[in-house]
């Protein structure tokens, strides 16, 4: 695994009459469209569940792009029938591989909600039809793929690839699932952000090399025999020698008769102890120089692997699934990360160290292909949620350095920041002013995971290497972490100026413990870039979640408030805060829960979309659900439990608690009270949280509502006998009655397509 990768643009173009002046108006999803191309055949064939949109967004249009540069064929085979496999012959065989991919999303969190319920639409798929994938569509495509040309190689990817690619707690079938490796039987899985991978693994296939041979790219996964090594200079090393997770002494027999002899153990550093001889056996020692140990350590650490908990011990032992899980995470970092093997039956799940970040160069190059930015012409007039989101934002970064636990950005796309140039921003704004029908003059958004990460990265590349911890921002913002925003100022200035465009918008959910680092960008921010409304996720307002969030606390969100509202007021604006909450959260009791509500009624806040927990796979905050461990420390039998609402009543009388408010809540809510005996909080006064009876639940006019199990004619004022007031948006303030906004780009929040924050999650 070369250190020094080689640029992605500096392979020679496979065919020359594919790429460049040859590029398609769309990749081909038909027969028509490959003889109109005069193609006979493609080399790659990507199989998405979603619906085919060229934008670089959506996944398999950046990749099928990206692979037609190279001068690839590619085809698309979009959300195919999945009940026989003649769907997957569409095309014809690829000469080369199947790329497959459930889509811009794992396909359970699309399709279930965090009760476990069906979701109502499906945003990436046409007119929102719900039912055009199967349930982990990864898995069902690649088994399809390979039954309808046995011969093929399969090559899987995505996110749902990302999360799947060691055992890892499934939520929604409440068990440990094996990765997805083996039961989609693929050759090689891509994880992360794959493009390097991807096109050197292509131009390998096209010289003939077989791809049970191709097993030295970083940030690919495959099936190997039982106890494999590259070569002879490998060594393994078992995790629980490098993060105990229990003790491993034998226990003390009270029935011994002979006294315990003291222990005595030997590692590679230690002499050999003769217990005959009255002296330690001498060895010679050399004394080796700073240069020769540092060389020493990188060899070796480049020549060893992990050998994680196999599948069949951390889905019966949940401390040995949270000792998985944080050695998994520990070595995330690219810099100083070992490969990891983990045993499946008798066989092992290899993963290379995650691929090196893209330099910003190579990431224009991604983002500058000739992408049609419409939907494919087989969709018609259809309407695509997901393209009606992001038709007009741009993505201008990836990765995110946050670690929060309940996210899965950082598993996917990594935590160092990778991101474009400013000319290529600018020019992806004009031609969106300049290609895309409908547009107005209005950027929805310029940002990625995170709104304000572009460009900030550790003040030493020695330093960011050799780091190994969680987040550069919890507990605090690292020393070694830059938090410049100046290059960001420069962008947002530069697009406004732009002719045509009338306004730049953010949208992407803001880090805004780093923003108060830059009170002028916060300034120029609130000034020019808030459309009413700003979208920030405190998460809670409790130490006990929070720390196990690895999210600031409620101190931060309060000086950051106070400069929005300081910049808002200079500027003559009237606009408002959406704070995002998360009920249910890993470690999170109901009296915290409480203290939140409280909190939000102090605020007078009133919440109209909430999220309760979604243990999403890999996650941290999904580790401490299903282990009852924190993995943020070391693991132990004895180590601290993290309680969580597992239960379906506690975790809607949490969500609820967010909503304190809305009267279809007040059962649920007045029933908790009591059990926690909190009786302090039901009645009609301000410190209380609902009133002592049901209040009238509204219901269209003409209808009837019901109060205390009787059904009444609806009344003519909201609830508890207020006046009626605007209708609220998510997340508002009840004093707001701005326009509407789009949900969260965070990874746990996803009733509905997101913005530039969920693009890059894709590959």
């Amino acid at each position: 695994m070369n250190p020094q990768p080689k640029n992605l643009f500096s392979f020679p173009r496979y065919r020359p009459d594919v790429g460049g002046e040859h590029t398609a108006s769309f990749l081909p999803m038909s027969r028509a469209e490959m003889d109109a191309l005069g193609w006979d055949s493609c080399d790659v064939i990507l199989i998405t569940g979603d619906a085919y949109i060229d934008h670089p967004s959506f996944g398999m249009a950046l990749i099928g792009r990206l692979l037609e540069h190279h001068g690839f064929r590619v085809g698309i085979i979009s959300q195919p029938d999945w009940h026989s496999a003649d769907a997957f012959r569409a095309l014809g065989k690829p000469n080369l591989y199947f790329g497959v991919t459930a889509g811009n999303m794992d396909s359970m969190v699309n399709k279930y909600t965090a009760d476990r319920k069906i979701r109502s639409e499906d945003a990436y798929t046409a007119n929102g039809e719900k039912d055009k994938r199967p349930d982990r569509a990864l898995t069902v495509y690649a088994q399809r793929a390979r039954e309808a040309f046995p011969e093929t190689n399969v090559v899987i990817g995505s996110i749902e690839a990302s999360l799947r690619r060691i055992a890892h707690y499934d939520y929604w079938s409440d068990k440990v699932r094996r990765s997805v490796l083996p039961d989609s039987k693929a050759d090689i899985l891509l994880f992360g952000n794959a493009e390097r991978a991807l096109i050197d693994l292509t131009h390998r296939l096209a010289a003939g090399e077989p791809i049970k041979n191709i097993r030295n790219l970083r940030g690919t996964a495959f099936m190997v025999p039982r106890g494999w090594l590259p070569d002879v200079e490998w060594t393994e090393i078992n995790s629980v020698k490098i993060d105990t997770p229990g003790r491993i002494d034998m226990h003390t027999d009270p029935y011994a008769m002979a006294p315990e002899k003291e222990a005595k153990c030997t590692t590679d550093t230690t002499p050999a102890i003769d217990e005959k001889a009255d002296v330690v056996q001498q060895q010679a020692i050399r004394i080796m120089s700073r240069e020769e140990r540092q060389l020493m350590l990188k060899n070796k650490q480049h020549k060893s692997v992990i050998r994680l908990p196999s599948f069949e011990e951390v889905k019966d032992n949940p401390v040995m699934y949270a000792h998985a899980s944080r050695v998994f995470h520990l070595e995330a970092n690219p810099g100083n990360a070992k490969a990891l093997v983990q045993m499946h039956d008798n066989r092992d799940v290899w993963l290379n160290p995650p691929p090196l970040p893209l330099a910003m160069d190579e990431m224009d190059g991604v983002y500058d292909r000739a992408y049609a930015r419409a939907p494919h012409p087989s969709y018609g007039n259809a309407r695509i949620p997901a393209w009606e989101m992001i038709r007009f934002s741009i993505n201008i970064m990836r990765g995110c350095f946050g670690g929060c636990t309940f996210c899965s950005i950082t598993e996917h796309e990594g935590r160092i920041i990778q991101s474009r140039s400013e000319p290529s921003i600018l020019r992806e704004i004009e031609d969106i002013r300049d290609k895309v029908k409908g547009f107005t003059g209005t950027i929805s958004d310029l940002g990625g995971p995170t709104a304000n990460m572009y460009r900030l990265a550790c003040k030493d590349k020695k330093i960011e290497e050799s780091c190994r911890r969680l987040s550069c921002v919890y507990p605090t913002i690292c020393n070694n972490l830059g938090t410049d925003h100046s290059k960001l100022i420069s962008i947002y200035r530069k697009a406004r100026a732009i002719p045509g465009i009338k306004k730049i918008l953010i949208s992407s959910g803001l880090r805004y413990d780093l923003a108060v680092r830059s009170p002028e960008y916060v300034k120029e921010l609130v000034t020019h870039h808030v459309g009413g409304l700003l979208k920030i996720a405190p998460e809670h307002t409790e130490q006990n979640t929070l720390s196990k969030m690895m999210k600031p606390g409620i101190g931060t969100y309060d000086e950051f408030k106070a400069m929005f509202d300081r910049y808002s007021k200079e500027a003559g604006k009237e606009q408002y805060l959406i704070p995002y909450f998360i009920a249910a959260h890993p470690g999170t009791t109901d009296d915290d829960m409480v203290n939140l509500a409280l909190w939000l009624k102090e605020k007078d806040f009133r919440l109209d979309q909430v999220q309760t927990f979604m243990p999403t796979p890999m996650a941290l905050a999904t580790t401490m659900y299903h282990s009852r461990k924190n993995p943020l420390k070391k693991v132990t039998e004895d180590s601290e439990a993290v309680e969580t609402a597992r239960s379906g009543k506690i975790r809607k009388f949490h969500k609820a608690l967010l909503r304190y408010h809305a009267p279809e809540n007040w059962e649920i809510l007045h029933e908790g009270l009591l059990r926690m005996g909190r009786r302090d909080l039901i009645g009609n006064g301000p410190r209380h949280l609902i009133p002592p009876r049901q209040p009238v639940i509204p219901v269209a006019p003409g209808e009837s509502g019901i109060m205390n199990g009787r059904r009444i004619a609806a009344p003519k004022v909201n609830t508890y006998g207020k006046k009626p007031q605007p209708a609220r948006n998510p997340m508002v303030s009840s004093k707001t009655n701005s326009s509407g906004v789009s949900a969260t780009g965070l990874s746990y929040k996803v009733p509905k397509a997101k913005s530039a924050s969920a693009r890059s999650r894709s590959r």
